[in-house]
């Protein structure tokens, strides 16, 4: 099977030549870089280093949809394009998916080890809040909702996604319990961002906001229609 890497970004032209740069290009068959709105040279570094760059709507899920229908890969592979992730972890989140061992695989910030400075103690409880309610509602514990991740494109198009703001990762996890996949985290060292400022985390008002919006996502997923099972 082969992998697209998907990256979402937004005015990431500090970081996302070195992140472009940094991929395993032997073991993939593309890097796509949805450029969403960005209004510095985002999109050209991008092309420069290797990425096919195509333009998304704004929004982060809007980004990751775009990304999905211009890939060719049978595996999908989804990261920030700040320099946070470990790039060179690839094989561990993708190989569990490529082996069938695992229908999707998710780096863990929280599990791993943490460069100072790297998460805010808001993104830290977010994710054990957000952990715990999935288990209440769903039996499931996650430890994070981190962008990196791995999933077979079939999978994905079965969950039928439909946020498109930063709810896309929660909605995918909800789905993937409901729909009784296999789901693997992988605990991964996590880097503080080569440069910019975080869309979710680098300030009190992108905090709040996306709080509000990811957990309207919960209380969406929960009045939806259950999901097939695979």
């Amino acid at each position: 099977m082969s992998i697209s890497v998907i990256i979402p970004a937004l005015n990431e032209a500090e970081s996302i030549g070195a992140v472009v740069q940094s991929m395993p290009w032997s073991d993939i068959a593309e890097c796509i870089v949805a450029d969403n709105g960005s209004t510095d040279a985002t999109a050209e570094i991008a092309r420069e280093a290797g990425a096919r760059v195509i333009v998304s709507p704004r929004g982060y899920g809007a980004a990751m949809s775009a990304g999905v229908k211009a890939a060719v890969g049978d595996v999908l592979v989804f990261l920030d394009g700040d320099g946070a992730d470990p790039v060179e972890e690839m094989v561990r989140i993708a190989g569990p998916v490529l082996r069938g061992e695992a229908d999707l695989v998710l780096a863990s910030r929280i599990m791993g080890k943490r460069e100072p400075g790297s998460m805010q103690a808001s993104q830290v409880f977010a994710g054990h809040l957000i952990g715990w309610m999935v288990r209440v509602f769903y039996g499931f514990r996650y430890t994070d909702m981190c962008a990196f991740r791995a999933i077979r494109r079939e999978t994905l198009e079965q969950m039928r996604m439909t946020e498109m703001t930063f709810g896309w990762n929660l909605e995918m996890q909800i789905k993937a319990v409901k729909m009784g996949l296999r789901v693997k985290e992988v605990p991964v060292d996590y880097r503080r961002r080569i440069g910019g400022e975080s869309k979710v985390s680098g300030n009190l008002s992108a905090s709040v906001k996306a709080a509000r919006r990811i957990l309207g996502v919960f209380v969406r997923i929960r009045k939806q229609k259950q999901v097939q099972n695979l």
